[in-house]
C-alpha cells in the first residue's frame, strides 16, 4: 500500500493547525502526537515519516488525520497511550499497511472483553490493549458512521458533524479542506457573511444552496473555529 508522506493530489494536505481545527484538538497535542508517536514510534515497520514539510510547517494526509481522531477517541475512553501504539504497530505489520486505524475491517473488529480492549487479527490472534477499566467501544462504531470507506476498506471521506450535516472532508476535493457537500464552498465563506449580518435566505440564494446547507456551515464554524 502507498505510504502518504508527500503532497499528492487526492491524498489531502493538512497542516497541524488544519488537524487541530478539523478534529477540535489543541495544536500542541497534535504536534506532540505527530512528532513523538507517528514520526518516531510508529515508523519502524516502514522506515518513513508520516509527515512532510511545507515551508516551515508540517503536513499530513487524510488517512493520518483519521488515525489521529481514532487515537484521541481511544485516549479519551481511557486506553493507555502505550497500548494504542503497540496495537497500531502490530496491526500495521499484520495487515501490511501504514494506516490500520483508518481501515473499516480493522475498526469493525475492535472489541472489549471484561476489562480488556482487544483487536481480533485475521489469524485469530488477539492484541490486548490491557485497559484499566471496562469500556464499551460503541463510540468507535458511531465514529465509523461519520466515514465513507472505499478501495481496500480505507476511509475516503469524513463528515465531522455526522452525515446529517453537509460539511465533508474529502481528500479528493479542495485538497481535503472542509467544504459544503456538492459544492466548492468553504463553510467559512458562508459563516463570514452570516457574521456580517447577511440573512440566511440571502446567503442561500446568492450561492444557490439550500437553507439547510447554510445552517450546516454556520453550525460547523461555531464549533470548529481556528
Amino acid at each position: 500500500m502507498r505510504f502518504e508522506n508527500q503532497a499528492e493530489l487526492g491524498s489531502g494536505i493538512y497542516t497541524l493547525p488544519d488537524l487541530a481545527n478539523i478534529l477540535g484538538l489543541k495544536y500542541y497535542k497534535v504536534r506532540r502526537v505527530l512528532d513523538e508517536y507517528w514520526n518516531k514510534r510508529l515508523t519502524t515497520n516502514f522506515n518513513k515519516k508520516y509527515s512532510w514539510n511545507i515551508g516551515n510547517s508540517k503536513a499530513v494526509s487524510f488517512h493520518t488525520l483519521i488515525e489521529f481522531y481514532i487515537f484521541y477517541q481511544l485516549k479519551e475512553a481511557g486506553v493507555p497511550t502505550q497500548a494504542i501504539l503497540i496495537a497500531h504497530k502490530e496491526l500495521s505489520k499484520q495487515y501490511k499497511m501504514p494506516f490500520p486505524f483508518a481501515n473499516s475491517e480493522i475498526l469493525d473488529k475492535m472489541n472489549y472483553s471484561g476489562k480488556r480492549i482487544v483487536f481480533v487479527l485475521p489469524n485469530d490472534d488477539i492484541v490486548d490493549l490491557d485497559s484499566t477499566k471496562q469500556l464499551n467501544l460503541s463510540f468507535i462504531r458511531n465514529f465509523m458512521r461519520k466515514l465513507d470507506f472505499g478501495e481496500n476498506n480505507l476511509a475516503e471521506r469524513f463528515y465531522p458533524m455526522g452525515k446529517n450535516n453537509s460539511i465533508v472532508v474529502d481528500p479528493k476535493h479542495q485538497f481535503g479542506q472542509p467544504t459544503i457537500k456538492g459544492t466548492n464552498l468553504f463553510p467559512r465563506t458562508i459563516f463570514n457573511l452570516y457574521q456580517k449580518k447577511e440573512s440566511k435566505k440571502f446567503i442561500a440564494l446568492s450561492y444557490d444552496i439550500t437553507l439547510k446547507k447554510v445552517n450546516d456551515a454556520i453550525e460547523y464554524c461555531k464549533i470548529h473555529t481556528a
